[in-house]
């Protein structure tokens, strides 16, 4: 087992592809290559973490949060970052990060809130966008039905609980090749026509690599004629932030209560009650005050996130109440989900929940 198998799993759970762009995802440290020991799972990678992780010989190290966010000039143990980086070079310890690309997946951090707190008929709040697009490709009707099954088996196709979706018109194509052309049907040289199908699937985005493999490698063609088209359909997959509902709606203090209860909270900020409720809640784990305006047009009657400052809570304006839960306690079963996907997938493999409490916030 190597640290890239371990990656390749972790990347089709939450593609690096669907990261924000300001994020720095990915393996921060250490060889694809080597050999892993031992797995531990962690919200950030501190000192503490680094320490923990060689106590259980486990030479990788899973964080949500990246240790390495801005660029480093020197590495002199002068801040915490660099004396993780050191330690971790010095003991052979990988660290891979996610962040934002677990952010964005449905069932990733967000997700993760929404269970805890039994929301029901979830939905993204905020869609990425640019994330679905479309291959259109000619192919000999011969030979369609083998380049469509190469493009279904590659990812292409799927749309919300639907798969092998295409859509197929057959015609007439034409082409002449050159003095250096091998073409498959015809003669070089001459004018051909062809019988065609055109074959048109959707995709997401972070298999598209994958879907011009199988492309090439399927059509008969020396030349392939194909398009790419990113779309503007809103993907209610990817995203960040998810909206859902409580299965009976609830008294506003009683769901603060119930809110602390699920989340493991000691306090909440919030912003002016509104005397009615709850029903519909907005979530979106780590620093959500970008997305209050998000919440209140989806008429959410609360949107629970972190990091909310103090001018940031006039937002509200008496249409929802706005609930800061803390950043580490809005993520914090992030680490449990990664463990259990990986234990799934590596069964037999040590995989480590880290004890190492990382929150750098205490409350008196």
């Amino acid at each position: 087992m190597t640290v890239q198998n371990i990656i390749d799993h972790i990347e089709t759970l939450a593609p690096l592809s669907y990261a924000e762009g300001f994020d720095n995802v990915g393996l921060l440290v250490g060889n694809r290559s080597t050999k892993v020991t031992g797995v531990l799972v962690t919200l950030d990678t501190l000192e503490a973490v680094v320490d923990e992780a060689i106590e259980k010989k486990c030479n990788l190290i899973v964080s949500f949060h990246p240790i390495i966010f801005s660029g480093l000039k020197k590495i002199t143990g002068k801040n915490y970052v660099e004396r993780v980086i050191i330690k971790a070079i010095q003991n052979n310890i990988a660290i891979y990060a996610m962040h934002t690309a677990l952010d964005n997946m449905f069932d990733g951090v967000n997700g993760t809130i929404c269970n805890v707190l039994g929301l029901e008929n979830r939905s993204v709040l905020i869609p990425q966008k640019s994330t679905i697009k479309k291959l259109t490709t000619f192919v000999p009707i011969a030979n369609a039905e083998l380049v469509r099954q190469a493009l279904f088996n590659a990812g292409g196709g799927s749309i919300g609980n639907y798969n092998n979706c295409s859509f197929n018109v057959d015609g007439t194509g034409s082409f002449k090749g050159n003095e250096s052309s091998n073409p498959q049907t015809g003669t070089k040289g001459v004018l051909h026509f062809e019988k065609e199908t055109q074959i048109g699937i959707t995709y997401p985005k972070h298999v598209e690599k994958g879907i011009l493999q199988a492309l090439f490698a399927s059509h008969p063609y020396e030349e392939v004629a194909y398009e790419i088209t990113t779309l503007e359909n809103m993907n209610q997959h990817i995203g960040m932030g998810m909206v859902g509902e409580l299965p009976e709606a609830m008294e506003e203090i009683k769901f603060m209560l119930f809110l602390k209860e699920k989340m493991n909270v000691s306090c909440i900020r919030h912003s002016a009650l509104l005397n009615k409720p709850i029903k519909k809640v907005a979530v979106l784990g780590g620093s959500g005050a970008f997305a209050i305006d998000n919440a209140i047009g989806v008429e959410a009657d609360v949107y629970i996130t972190a990091d909310v400052k103090y001018h940031e809570f006039y937002k509200a304006e008496n249409k929802i109440v706005i609930a800061d839960i803390g950043h580490y306690e809005s993520e914090q079963f992030t680490k449990n989900l990664l463990v259990e996907q990986l234990k799934k997938k590596f069964h037999n493999f040590a995989i480590i929940l880290s004890t190492t409490n990382t929150n750098p916030i205490k409350y008196l």
